[in-house]
């Protein structure tokens, strides 16, 4: 399943919420996409796709856990190749391996164990070699058949009770992380490890023995120790053969284990009495031209001899299980399988609010590497600890959901920009643009702009005489001619602040204050004074125009400018297979009315009327002709009417700074405009 259609199965169930508030949006996008990426994880690890990952995390912290000292229990003597060089050949005698035993016997060791195959004579010395295999503190080894295999034997007149296995288990990937403690070769046998019958040996001098479990009869204990065996889904493993009685291998140290001696210096007699009196001594091959090495847990950061001995695979088991009875040492423990997958979805979900509520894509990434690390943390310390939870499943929940809410939430916000665009056009000033950008969240609600009573400043313009133009002029060129027009003008309206609503023909209405919430008396005086701005600002650019076609003998022009501040409804209008951004209201009627009243009463190049109620928010700025009271087509009352004739002396600068953005910041909607006296009718 992949992170596209995550995003779209989000953006659809988005959709049909689009209505709800926004704490419920906000719970069920998060929980959808969190449910969602914890049921495809969850389903992943039953299949064991993601058991790689946990073996490789529980790898690395098996190599960052701090090392514990050498086993003062064990002594290993290891076949070296000097050693084989020594005796020049190989397999050893059995008068070789005799002498050595007979050597440690000397020194009263507890245990022997012999990690080498013995099911075949090799003289010289095999009637030496069997007397010394008869003595009790002698184990022994054998290994189980297999599909593959026939096995090997074990030495001819050893007892059982003597005898361990030596076969381990490797994973999929051939590291060794579990130690065999029993095997059923067939349904009526059952074998112990070598390395369980080592540790049973030195144990029992201290009355501890093997015997059923309290709390379940078919485990086994050690004194008072329970060995609970893996489970085919303990700890991250999903897919494992956990036959026989398996337990997690709880490896000492990577490298000093035990004292550590060669067959040659035994046989020298170069070892102290006290490095093997009461030990548990095993004799095995270290020599790598023998190939019994294996991969551990620690193999990928080892250069020099990434792979351990197979003695010192049993020597590692031997020490866990002596550690865990006389030493207190606690087994491995795991999280029962549902409370991993709540460990996984906590750590998805975390990733979704930190996707949803930070909106900076830096940001995210920040949190989410301090989130990664705190999972890490969490785990590890739980892993020194002995207990192994999921470690790379909730990263990966974590990242995933973080990375398909990161996506829905960049997909949205481009549609919507898209909307943003397609309401208010590409004729916005950038520094409202900027404005509506960062307010998007509280502007836009089910992909439109909800309807806000505002006060704001109505522009109208229109050209004198265009129908007379119209006539004149072939359609093609005058069209080329009316957008040359429009665009002059709505360069004047962006470089003002202002917003051009709607193209009428060859009129045009431009609105200053929205969407911004523009609520104190001072913003709406900026408005005002904005919009008169770019009416005269207008007339200068179609001066320049006129003589432009004038020279290339196009008609020249006259326009009319209608301003008026009131309050106006300003939103979203139309349904969703066409939708614009529309301000209505009276105050947009009388722009217009003021616009083209008395059409004929016109002298200048650009005449702008205005109403009183804009000119009380000119702040004296610009210089204005009173027309009186007028009756405006299909207005009931009078409207107080002046012709703006200029700037004021001495403020064309002042005037002119409104337009180069030096107003107040534009505030996003941050309040309700329910009490505000300004918005009142």
């Amino acid at each position: 399943m992949s992170a596209r259609f995550l995003v779209d199965s989000l953006r659809d169930a988005y959709s049909r919420l689009a209505n709800a508030p926004a704490i419920v949006t906000t719970i069920l996008c998060i929980g959808i996409t969190s449910t969602t990426i914890t049921g495809i994880l969850v389903g992943a690890r039953q299949l064991g796709w993601g058991q790689q990952p946990e073996l490789l995390a529980y790898d690395q912290m098996m190599r960052l856990r701090p090392d514990q000292p050498p086993d003062p229990r064990l002594l290993i003597v290891a076949i070296t190749e000097a050693d084989i060089y020594a005796q020049q050949r190989w397999p050893l005698s059995d008068r070789t391996i005799a002498q050595v035993l007979d050597r440690l016997q000397q020194y009263q060791p507890r245990v022997i164990g012999l990690d080498v195959y013995r099911d075949l004579p090799q003289e010289p010395g095999h009637q030496a070699l069997s007397k010394q295999l008869q003595q009790p503190n002698v184990i022994v080894i054998t290994q189980m058949p297999d599909d593959e295999d026939i096995g090997v034997a074990p030495p001819p007149g050893v007892p059982a009770q003597r005898i361990g296995f030596n076969d381990v288990f490797t994973d999929p990937d051939a590291v060794i992380r579990r130690g065999l403690l029993f095997a059923n070769p067939d349904e009526t046998t059952t074998l112990s490890s070598f390395s369980l019958r080592l540790a049973l040996a030195y144990l029992r001098p201290a009355n501890i023995v093997s015997r059923s479990g309290l709390s379940n009869p078919d485990h086994l204990q050690l004194g008072t120790v329970e060995f609970t065996p893996l489970e085919p889904t303990s700890g991250a493993y999903q897919t494992v053969d956990a036959s026989g009685y398996q337990i997690l291998l709880n490896y000492r140290t990577r490298r000093n284990l035990a004292r550590q001696v060669t067959l040659s210096q035994v046989l020298n007699g170069q070892v102290d009495r006290q490095w093997i009196k009461d030990k548990i001594v095993l004799i095995g091959a270290t020599a790598r031209s023998l190939r019994d090495v294996h991969l551990t847990p620690y193999s990928a950061a080892e250069t020099e001899t990434p792979k351990m001995a197979g003695v010192m695979i049993h020597a590692q088991m031997t020490s866990q299980i002596l550690s865990t009875v006389l030493d207190h040492q606690p087994l491995f423990w795991f999280w029962a399988d549902w409370v991993e997958v709540v460990w996984i979805a906590t750590w998805t979900v975390l990733g979704g609010c930190l996707a949803w509520f930070t909106r900076h894509p830096l940001l995210v990434g920040v949190y989410g590497v301090v989130a990664i690390g705190g999972l890490l943390l969490t785990s590890y310390s739980m892993f020194l600890q002995q207990g192994w939870i999921p470690v790379a499943t909730p990263a990966i929940g974590l990242l995933m959901s973080a990375g398909v809410l990161v996506a829905y939430r960049a997909q949205q916000a481009q549609r919507q920009q898209q909307m943003m665009m397609k309401l208010l056009g590409q004729n916005t000033s950038p520094e409202i643009a900027s404005a509506l950008w960062k307010s998007r969240d509280r502007l836009l609600k089910s992909g439109k702009l909800p309807g806000q009573r505002l006060t704001a400043t109505m522009l109208f313009t229109d050209i004198k005489n265009f129908s007379t133009i119209s006539e004149s002029m072939p359609p093609e060129n005058l069209l080329e001619w009316l957008n040359e027009y429009l665009s002059a003008i709505t360069q004047q309206v962006r470089a003002n602040q202002g917003i051009i609503n709607k193209f009428t023909g060859d009129g045009m209405l431009a609105v200053f204050g929205v969407p911004m919430n523009r609520t104190t008396p001072i913003e709406v005086s900026q408005d005002a004074q904005l919009a008169v701005n770019c009416a005269l600002a207008m007339g200068e650019c179609l001066q320049k125009l006129n003589q432009d076609w004038e020279q290339r003998g196009l008609p020249t022009i006259q326009m009319r400018v209608g301003i008026f501040t009131g309050p106006i409804v300003a939103g979203s209008l139309g349904g969703k297979d066409r939708l614009e951004y529309g301000v209505i209201g009276d105050s947009v009627n009388i722009a217009s009315r003021l616009e083209s009243y008395d059409k004929e009463r016109q002298t200048d190049l650009c005449r702008v009327l205005i109403a009183k109620d804009t000119l009380v928010h000119l702040q004296e700025r610009f210089e204005v002709e009173h027309w009186g009271l007028m009756t405006l087509k299909g207005k009931h009352h009078l409207v107080d009417v002046y012709r703006v004739v200029g700037y004021a002396t001495g403020r064309e600068k002042s005037v002119g700074s409104l337009a180069m953005g030096n107003i107040l910041p534009i505030d996003p909607i941050n309040q309700s405009t329910e009490n505000d006296p300004s918005t009142s009718s």
